[in-house]
C-alpha cells in the first residue's frame, strides 16, 4: 500500500521584548539560574499581570506578514496543568480568540513550484521554565528565568506531506520573524522550537488519521529527522496490523527516534477558562494601520522584487529572499557585479555548497559580498575562466582578502590571444588524426558530441587558462 503523511507544525517563537509579557522582568539570555524570575512570573499571592504592549504589536506583525485577519478584541486565557517548570500550575495563553486568526505562507518546493500553506491561527502566551536533567545525577533542576517570557505560538494546517515541506515552512517562519525583527530566532538557545503533528493515510484517502506530535526539536535538521523516522514507524505500526496510538514524543537525536513520553492531551484536559486578572486586548484601527505603516519590505515582497528588477525565476527569488542577510548579500553581489543571474547560480551552488559542508550562516562567509562580486566581475569581463574562478574562490575561502592577487599569483588570467589559442589547438589536431578522421565522418548531432574531446584536450595543454568559448570556435573552423 502507498502511505501518505499527513503533518502540522505549532512553532513557538520568544519574542525580542526587553522584558516578559506580563512584568517587568529581563529576557536576556544566559543569565545565572533563576536570577530573572520576578514575584509575578513565579505567580505569587497578591500580584497581578500586566500585559506587555510591545509583545501585543509583534504579534500583529506577524498576523499582517502572513496575510492574516488580526482580531482587534482578543482575550486571555488560563491553560491549567501541574509541570515542575510551570510554577504558578498554569499557563497565560489565548484559547478562543487569538491575536492572529487565518493566514497563509509560500513555500519554495524541490519541483520549483511554490506550495501555499494555511495558518490556522496565532496566539500569545507565557513560556515557562526550563528543566535540567544533565547535570544533577537522579534529580531534576528547574531554572526559571525563562518562566513569563513572551512567545508567539504559530499553528499550521495540516498541510504539509513530507519532512522536507515542513523544513521549508519552519525555514520561511524562521526568516520572517527575523525580517519583522520580532524574534531572532536563535533555535540553540530556545528562541524558536517546534512540535510536529504526524500522521499517515494511504494516499487517495481524505479522513486524518490518529496524529502523534512530537515535541520541542530545535534544529532544522533534527525536525527533519524526527519526522522521516515518525513516519517509517507509523507504516510499519499499521502494516503489522496494530493502531497508531494518539500520544505525545519526544524526539531523541543520539539514538535517531522518538520515545513515547505521554498520551496526548486535548483542549479539555487543560480545563481553560478567561484570564479574571486581564482585561481584553483591544486595538484601534489606528493601531493596526501605524502597525502596517512600519513593516519592512518583507520576503514575499522582496521576491516580487527580485523577479521584477532582476529577472530571476520564482524558485531563485524565493530561495534568495527566504533569509534576510542572504537577501541583502544577494542584492550586493548582483548590484556590484552587475550579473544578477550570475550572482544567483554562484550563491546557489558554490556559496551555499560550502556554507552547507561547514554549517555556517551567510553572516559567518569567509568571503564577503563585495569580494565575490568582484570575483564574479573578473569572470564576466573574462579576464578568469570558470575553472579560474573555482580556483580562486578557494582561496578567497581559505582567507585571502585581494581578487586580483590571487589571480596574479596563482597564474589564473585567461588566454584570450587568438593566435596563441591557435597554435595550441593546432597542436592538438596534429597529436590526434584518428579522432580528427573520425570528427569528419561523423554526422552534426555526433560532432557536437566528439568536439568536447577535443576542447578538453586543449583546456588541459593550456593548464585550463584558455578561453574555453574561443577553443571551441577555433576546433569548429579548424576541423570542418
Amino acid at each position: 500500500m502507498q502511505w501518505e503523511a499527513v503533518i502540522g507544525l505549532e512553532v513557538h517563537v520568544q519574542l525580542a521584548t526587553k522584558s516578559k509579557i506580563f512584568s517587568g522582568a529581563s529576557t536576556a539570555f544566559g543569565a545565572e539560574p533563576n536570577t530573572q524570575a520576578c514575584a509575578v512570573d513565579l505567580g505569587l499571592p497578591g500580584v497581578l499581570p500586566v500585559l506587555n504592549a510591545e509583545a501585543v504589536r509583534m504579534a500583529v506583525m506577524f498576523g499582517l506578514g502572513i496575510h492574516a485577519h488580526i482580531n482587534q478584541t482578543n482575550i486571555f486565557a488560563r491553560k491549567n496543568y501541574f509541570y515542575p517548570d510551570l510554577p504558578k500550575g498554569y499557563q497565560t495563553s489565548q484559547m478562543d480568540l487569538p491575536i492572529v486568526g487565518q493566514g497563509y505562507v509560500d513555500i519554495p518546493l524541490e519541483s520549483g513550484e511554490i506550495k501555499r500553506i494555511g495558518v490556522t491561527r496565532a496566539h500569545l502566551e507565557e513560556d515557562a521554565g526550563k528543566s535540567l536533567h544533565e547535570d544533577f545525577h537522579g534529580m531534576t533542576g528547574i531554572d526559571l528565568n525563562r518562566a513569563g517570557t513572551p512567545l508567539l505560538e504559530i499553528v499550521s494546517e495540516p498541510d504539509l506531506r513530507s519532512a522536507t515541506e515542513a523544513v521549508a515552512y519552519l525555514k520561511y517562519i524562521h526568516g520572517l520573524i527575523r525580517y519583522l525583527g520580532i524574534s531572532d530566532g536563535n533555535m540553540a538557545q530556545g528562541s524558536m522550537r517546534c512540535d510536529a503533528n504526524v500522521s499517515i493515510r494511504p494516499k487517495g484517502e481524505t479522513t486524518l488519521g490518529t496524529r502523534a506530535e512530537i515535541k520541542n526539536v530545535n534544529s532544522f535538521r533534527f525536525i527533519e529527522k524526527a519526522i522521516n523516522y515518525e513516519i517509517e514507524r507509523q507504516i510499519d505500526v499499521l502494516e503489522a496490523g496494530n493502531k497508531v496510538v494518539q500520544e505525545t514524543r519526544l524526539y531523541d537525536s543520539e539514538r535517531d527516534e522518538t520515545r513515547s513520553m505521554r498520551g496526548k492531551e486535548e483542549a479539555n484536559d487543560y480545563r481553560y477558562f478567561p484570564c479574571p486578572d486581564l482585561l481584553p486586548v483591544v486595538i484601534t484601527d489606528e493601531d493596526l494601520q501605524s502597525i502596517r505603516n512600519g513593516l519592512p519590505e518583507l520576503p514575499e515582497q522582496k521576491r516580487q522584487r527580485f523577479m521584477d528588477a532582476f529577472k530571476l525565476s520564482e524558485y531563485d527569488a524565493t530561495i534568495l529572499s527566504e533569509e534576510r542577510e542572504t537577501a541583502e548579500y544577494f542584492e550586493q553581489v548582483a548590484t556590484q557585479c552587475d550579473d544578477a543571474k550570475l550572482a544567483a547560480n554562484w550563491m546557489m551552488g558554490e556559496l551555499a555548497a560550502r556554507l552547507n559542508k561547514n554549517n555556517l550562516e551567510i553572516t559567518e562567509s569567509p568571503v564577503p559580498a563585495d569580494r565575490l562580486a568582484k570575483l564574479l566581475s573578473r569572470l564576466k569581463d573574462q579576464t578568469i575562466n570558470g575553472k579560474g574562478a573555482k580556483a580562486a574562490f578557494e582561496a578567497l575561502w581559505e582567507g585571502a582578502d585581494d581578487v586580483d592577487a590571487v589571480i596574479e599569483a596563482k597564474g589564473l588570467k585567461q588566454v584570450t590571444d587568438t593566435n596563441a589559442i591557435a597554435a595550441i589547438v593546432d597542436e592538438i589536431i596534429a597529436q590526434h588524426p584518428e579522432q580528427v578522421e573520425q570528427y569528419k565522418a561523423a554526422d552534426d548531432a555526433k560532432r557536437k558530441k566528439m568536439i568536447g574531446f577535443f576542447v578538453g584536450q586543449v583546456m588541459k595543454a593550456s593548464k585550463g587558462s584558455a578561453n574555453p568559448g574561443q577553443v571551441n570556435q577555433l576546433l569548429q573552423q579548424k576541423l570542418s
